[in-house]
């Protein structure tokens, strides 16, 4: 038979066997041994001590004086009976209780029966038992009970120890006893019913706050929790990346951790109604847009911070972009390439001509080039309107660029030591279109292959991954050895047809950023003294990239 629950109260025979699974049931006894043990120290003392007041002992002094000692006695096994847990129980609650009623009936009758008033220790006993028994086993106590006093009383009539008739008291005492069985079993079973109620609600209460802190820990939202006193009082995984991981022992104040999201957070409180403007707590950081909430309606209440990832918000905004985009570039390329390829042909035709010379043949050759290069302009507008939405995988980072740089090196007939890549961790890994990577990667070793000098020694494209130590995420460099780029020209490298060279179409860059901003990435430019550099900085690897359906 199944054990039930230890809080239900109704005392099966299970719950009573005395198991330690349900020791609490034991500590009621140890109350009532205690108050036993203190009754009979008090009593044997006061005879020792001839100090005993009438009528205590008035009739049998001995017996008086003997049943203290034994009640005294018996105290001292029960407490270690009770402390071993040996036997039941349920024995040692029926050995206990039965013990009380006969002490006290003798101490009553020793000291004249129940007009002694010694009779009213039964009530505390049956009021005990009652606590640790189930309801029609209290009235059984309260029942032994007042026989036991109807008995003495029978016994004293009989054999003319007193010629007083006290049945009337002792039909009242009974009567009491019965009346406390009930009354204390009922309060002591709602007690227990409260208390089984209230653990059971602290119990969901403490599942349920494990469950808020487990989600909001797990939120790719960013929670951030300020009191009155804008200190950090809580913040989840997600919003201590976005603030650069920043050290939130003993609540710091917010304008420690992060001064930009703190001064939002005063504009905020100047003016709720004032647009909330997008901040960047660090260089590598993605862009955080901030919202905020109050907690309660004091005077400085605290404060919910809400930051959400701006790339995630861009790259949906991005997406209807480049839908437009390409409605427009699909009917332009249309209207351009019908009269270009008849531009491009007429210029191969009269290339072929016998009767041009060396500047018309010059000039021919122009005509061939430029529509070349329009048309290539034109492939990569389509190419950027017509991108499909990303599709990131967890990638192993060494071993993607190990392919690339095998199928880069072999595809432009490099030496094989051209491409160099170094791994800060072996294992890394990033969250990203595994297409996309491949096409942002060539676009910046083509590049980097384009500017490189082919005359120094060692690598002539550098690929280096590692992780940011301030803000651990990944991050991949594309570097070479060329003669860097002017700071003039930096400031416009990701703008869309912008180009140094006359052979480029000005978009592998812009096209090359489109693409990381798509998978929640950076691409930024990090000047050097000697050559230059490309950091792609990824999300990190945990975060799952969100997109709305198409």
């Amino acid at each position: 038979m199944a054990v039930q629950d230890p809080y239900d109260f109704r005392y099966p025979t299970e719950l009573l066997a005395g198991s330690d699974e349900y020791a609490y049931t034991w500590k009621p006894l140890e109350f009532l041994n205690a108050y036993r043990f203190l009754i009979s120290v008090v009593l044997s003392a006061l005879f020792y001590v001839d100090a005993l007041f009438p009528p205590l002992a008035s009739r049998a002094p001995l017996l008086f004086f003997g049943t203290s000692i034994a009640y005294l006695g018996l105290s001292v096994v029960f407490a270690l009976m009770l402390r071993w847990h040996q036997p039941g129980f349920r024995i040692q609650v029926y050995l206990q209780l039965l013990t009380d009623i006969a002490a006290t009936v003798l101490l009553m009758h020793a000291s004249g029966g129940v007009s002694s008033g010694m009779g009213n220790l039964l009530i505390i006993a049956v009021a005990g038992g009652s606590v640790v028994l189930p309801g029609r086993q209290a009235l059984l106590l309260a029942a032994l009970a007042s026989f036991a006093v109807l008995g003495e009383q029978l016994y004293t009539e009989t054999w003319g120890l007193d010629t007083t008739s006290t049945y009337t008291q002792a039909g009242l005492l009974g009567m009491t006893l019965f009346i406390t069985a009930a009354a204390a079993h009922l309060f002591a079973r709602r007690i227990r019913e409260s208390e089984a109620l209230a653990k059971r609600r602290g119990v969901d209460l403490a599942n349920m706050a494990e469950l808020t802190e487990h989600v909001i820990q797990r939120m790719q939202t960013g929670i951030v929790v300020v009191d009155g006193e804008d200190r950090i009082r809580l913040i989840n995984e997600s919003a201590w990346k976005m603030l650069g991981m920043p050290s939130t022992a003993g609540g710091p104040p917010l304008a420690q951790v992060s001064p930009r999201l703190d001064q939002r957070l005063q504009e905020w409180r100047r003016d709720p109604d004032r647009p909330i403007r997008v901040i960047q707590p660090a260089p590598l950081q993605p862009k955080v847009r901030p919202r905020f909430a109050r907690l309660s309606q004091e005077e400085r209440p605290a404060t919910l911070i809400f930051l959400e990832d701006a790339s995630a918000m861009a790259q949906q905004a991005q997406q209807l972009q480049l839908a437009s985009l390409g409605r427009l570039t699909a009917s332009i390329a249309h209207e351009i390439r019908n009269p270009l390829g008849a531009i491009s042909h007429a210029g191969q035709l009269l290339s072929e001509s016998p009767n041009l010379d060396r500047h018309d043949a010059r000039l021919t050759e122009i005509i061939t080039e430029q529509s070349r290069r329009m048309n290539t302009i034109i492939e990569s507008v389509l190419q950027l309107g017509r991108r499909t939405r990303t599709q990131p995988e967890l990638l192993d980072l060494g071993a993607f660029l190990r392919t690339f740089a095998r199928d880069f090196v072999t595809g432009h007939k490099l030496e094989p030591d051209s491409v160099q890549i170094t791994l800060e961790q072996p294992d890394m890994a990033v969250r990203f279109d595994p297409v996309h990577l491949h096409q942002i990667l060539t676009n910046l070793c083509e590049n980097a292959l384009r500017y490189s000098r082919r005359e120094a020694p060692g690598p002539r494209i550098a690929l280096r991954a590692g992780l940011s130590p301030d803000h651990h995420r990944p991050y991949l460099d594309v570097v070479d050895n060329g003669p860097g780029i002017p700071p003039e020209d930096a400031r416009h490298l990701f703008e869309p047809f912008f180009t140094t060279s006359n052979s480029g179409s000005g978009l592998g860059l812009f096209i090359s950023r489109e693409l990381a901003e798509a998978n929640q990435a950076h691409l930024d430019y990090i000047p050097l003294s000697g050559g230059s550099c490309f950091r792609i900085s990824f999300q990190d690897p945990r975060r799952q990239i969100t997109q709305e359906a198409p």
